[in-house]
């Protein structure tokens, strides 16, 4: 396994992070625990979760599989950067969800009974909340931090200004404020490269991409549909929409030797600003052929082949746009 720093922190986490929106809904407990026993054998010490997964409002499905997994003890807990959000819709009423401090605390406090734990490694904000001051995200954080119950905090979904505006605000408290930054980010949506990538750069933010197979878009799908086998409604959309696309890049990974899905990851792997893709695995097989992107080298004709495929914004603003 390769490790690298998350952000500018001295922490290192695994490059490859264990994604487990799946547990519960589309992955039994029992599998659950097999990919999470595969992926911390195989060296994964990076998982990330969040207080929403598991698609039964309140409950935090997902967290309690990966509370009792890790209650079943054998250093499970020791071994793991342990990551998760807050920002969902948790309840009924009207504070069970954003970024309020009172929502903050609250769900800080339920993520640990779910978990088992009795600290959070990342605490991550699902999405930017424009309703709630910086002030008083930041004084949640602050005390979960100095009670012990958080070590570092991350972001999710935030656009460039929304870094710049936690940073400095951070830094007036003397906080150390983001770690990292969960983007969307593959070779089909790249937007990010415009202003988040050079913003994280800038503040030494870790970027995390989320969907690095764009939904199974790049994971295969010609070969899916050739076959047989299923496939969502929406990205047989958009596969027709954009079928000789697709077959250009299918065909590129059939030269270089390697599955679509590994190429799409190890194609961020080769970016200098990330610093764990989220894989989502809902099979121990699955688990296993991600494993694969770690020893992909890429090499500069095939990168600048995937940009003649899926072209970027052409670089960071506002170059791309102004003089």
């Amino acid at each position: 396994m390769q490790y690298a720093h998350l952000g500018r922190s001295g922490v290192m986490v695994s490059r490859l992070c264990l994604g487990t929106m799946n547990f519960g809904p589309q992955t039994t407990e029992k599998d659950s625990y097999a990919i999470m026993d595969y992926a911390l054998e195989a060296g994964i010490n990076f998982f990330d979760t969040a207080n929403a997964y598991g698609k039964v409002e309140g409950e935090g499905v997902t967290e309690q599989i990966i509370g009792r997994w890790l209650a079943q003890g054998g250093k499970r807990r020791e071994n793991i950067v342990l990551a998760t959000k807050v920002y969902g819709k948790m309840g009924p009423g009207v504070n069970d969800r954003r970024l309020s401090a009172y929502q903050i605390m609250r769900a800080c406090e339920g993520s640990l009974r779910r978990l088992q734990t009795d600290h959070l490694d990342l605490y991550q904000m699902h999405h930017i909340d424009p309703e709630t001051p910086w002030e008083e995200v930041w004084q949640a954080f602050e005390t979960l931090i100095r009670q012990g119950k958080v070590i570092y905090t991350g972001s999710s979904n935030f656009a460039a200004w929304n870094i710049a505006q936690a940073q400095e605000e951070a830094k007036k408290r003397n906080l150390f404020g983001l770690v990292s930054e969960q983007s969307h980010y593959n070779l089909l949506t790249r937007t990010i490269e415009l202003e988040v990538i050079p913003a994280c750069r800038a503040y030494g933010i870790g970027l995390i991409p989320w969907s690095p197979l764009a939904g199974g878009l790049l994971g295969g799908i010609l070969q899916k549909t050739d076959k047989g086998r299923s496939a969502k409604p929406e990205l047989l959309t958009r596969v027709e929409a954009e079928h000789e696309k697709f077959e250009s890049f299918e065909k590129l990974c059939h030269e270089i030797g390697e599955h679509p899905a590994d190429v799409a990851v190890a194609w961020l792997l080769h970016n200098p600003a990330v610093t764990s893709p989220i894989i989502g695995p809902r099979t121990l097989d699955q688990l296993k052929g991600n494993l694969r992107a770690l020893d992909i080298v890429l090499s500069p004709e095939n990168m600048q082949a995937l940009d003649t495929i899926f072209p970027g914004p052409g670089g960071e603003a506002p170059k791309v746009y102004a003089w």
